[in-house]
This record gives C-alpha cells, sequence and structure tokens, in this order.
C-alpha cells in the first residue's frame, strides 16, 4: 500500500525537484560564506583556503563605526513606514474596489494599479528622477505654478527618506490589493444579505464581515512583512540615492554594498549580513508566536 501511494506521489514530488535544487543552490549552499563573518578574508586564498580568523572583531569593528546608528536608524524607520503603508493601503483599496460593481471598470482598476509592480526599480528610477527633478519635472513645474518654491526629493535629507517610503508604497500597493480581493471573494455572500436584511449599513458590513473575512491573510502578511524590518528597498535605493542623502537615506544594504565591494572588506559586509539575518529570524518568529497566541494563527 506504502509503495503504491509512493507511485500516486512520485510526479507531485518531481514537480517540486527543480524548486527544492534552486533552493538548495541558492539559499543554502551559501550559508557556508557564514564562516568569512569571522575572518579577515583574502579571496585569493578561497573560501576554504587558510584565512585569519577575528573571530567577533568584524561585528565589533562595525558597531563602533559613527555613522552605523544613523544607519540602523534610516533603515528601521524607512522600512517600518513602508510595511505599515504596504499594509493598510493595499487594504483600504481591496475594500473600495470591491464596491466597484462594474466588472470592466474593476478590472481596469485593477491592472492600473497592479502594473508598476512588474517594472525594476532601474526603469523606475530614471522615470522618477525626471518626474521629480527640481529644475524641469512634472511635480516641480506644478509646484512652481502654484507659488511655491521647488522641492528637491532626492538630494534634500528632508524629503528623500518619505519619497522613499510613499513611491515604494505606490509601486507595491496594486499586488497586495489582489491578495486581498482574493479574501474578500472567499467571504459567503450569505453574510452580506443577512446583515443587509438585519439593517447593517456598508460601513458595518465592512467593519463586522469584510475585515474579519480578511483577518487571516492580513495576518499572513504582517508575520511575513516583520521580517523585513531590516530589509528597506535596496534596489529602490541604490538607484535613486546620492551622496547629500547619505544622511538620511544610507541603509544597511546600501552600506554593505559600498563596505564590502568598493572598499572589499568581506569580512566586514559578511558580519553586517549576518547580524541583519539573525535580527530578520528572530523578528518573523517572535511575530509568528505572538500570531499564534493572540489570533490563533498558524502556518502548519
Amino acid at each position: 500500500m506504502k509503495n503504491l501511494n509512493i507511485k500516486k506521489q512520485l510526479p507531485l514530488h518531481l514537480m517540486i525537484l527543480p524548486g527544492f535544487i534552486t533552493l538548495l543552490l541558492f539559499s543554502y549552499l551559501p550559508m557556508a560564506g557564514i564562516v568569512i563573518a569571522f575572518q579577515k578574508f583574502i579571496p585569493a586564498k578561497g573560501l576554504f583556503g587558510h584565512q585569519k580568523w577575528v573571530g567577533l572583531k568584524n561585528f565589533k569593528y562595525v558597531l563602533d563605526m559613527p555613522n552605523f546608528n544613523s544607519i540602523m536608524w534610516n533603515t528601521i524607520s524607512i522600512s517600518m513606514a513602508k510595511i505599515i503603508l504596504g499594509l493598510v493601503v493595499p487594504i483600504i483599496f481591496a475594500i473600495l474596489i470591491n464596491e466597484v460593481t462594474n466588472n470592466a471598470l474593476k478590472r481596469g482598476i485593477q491592472t492600473l494599479i497592479y502594473l508598476p509592480h512588474f517594472l525594476s526599480w532601474v526603469v523606475l528610477g530614471g522615470i522618477l528622477i525626471d518626474i521629480l527633478s527640481p529644475s524641469g519635472g512634472i511635480l516641480n513645474s506644478l509646484i512652481k505654478s502654484l507659488g511655491f518654491n521647488p522641492i528637491f526629493f532626492l538630494g534634500d535629507n528632508k524629503w528623500f527618506p518619505s519619497t522613499m517610503v510613499l513611491t515604494e508604497t505606490w509601486k507595491e500597493f496594486g499586488y497586495g490589493t489582489i491578495i486581498y480581493l482574493a479574501a474578500i471573494t472567499g467571504i459567503d455572500p450569505s453574510l452580506y444579505e443577512a446583515a443587509h436584511m438585519d439593517g447593517a449599513n456598508r460601513w458595518k458590513q465592512t467593519l463586522h464581515i469584510t475585515l474579519p473575512g480578511m483577518k487571516m491573510v492580513i495576518v499572513l502578511l504582517m508575520v511575513l512583512s516583520l521580517g523585513n524590518v531590516l530589509n528597506a528597498g535596496f534596489d529602490q535605493i541604490f538607484n535613486l540615492y546620492s551622496p547629500p542623502v547619505y544622511q538620511s537615506g544610507d541603509i544597511i544594504d546600501t552600506f554593505v554594498y559600498r563596505i564590502g565591494l568598493l572598499e572589499a572588506q568581506y569580512g566586514v559586509a559578511t558580519a553586517v549580513g549576518l547580524f541583519k539575518s539573525v535580527v530578520s529570524f528572530t523578528l518573523i518568529s517572535v511575530s509568528y508566536f505572538f500570531a499564534y497566541k493572540f489570533a490563533d494563527y498558524r502556518i502548519f
């Protein structure tokens, strides 16, 4: 009987084999490089060559850097703002779109807000640089026409973080909206009919039926997003920042890029990456624990 079940399940196991191999090659095997965080790594000697062991000196070196605290603050503040807006905005839009009765209009709106998700930050970065330019950008032209001074969104430390948060939210909220719309379609329509018969208006139906029906999906995305607290968006910031905004826009990933690839301090860069991974793993584990304890949510 067991052999029969194995034969039936064999095609399913073969289907996940490519994904398993990819995960093994790109996620697990590279973990051997963690040892670089504890070495004074010299590439010419190779990963398994005789490297000088320095213990925790790389970590101490990073923590003692005068700008590391500001880098941590930039990373956490930008990523937390992105996480909050990345949860709230798609929920609101999903509820609003669900109220649209014209199917053609609904599909058009979904396509329009989902489209930016497929564009890379290399493309969007060039577009945003033109749009937000203080000299000839569309947005600043509008601001000047209203009698205000132009704003250097990508070159002013006051405006750069909020610009990163808003543009990231604009790019990705369509993806989250699709997920929440799928959750809304799974709600039993008879609940709305019963609520309507009891005199509940659309707001009360949303508050007492729609949002509770989306709870599990909201908790899932919240748990997953908390693991990205130290991921403030390397692709976006790398394509849009410049030395004048390092004070407010430099994050852990851009710092690792400069210190690791440009300055060739591989041990220090790996130490920062390991620190970031440990913190992210801890946060997502703690958030999953609280999701299970207070919302009775579990993955398995």
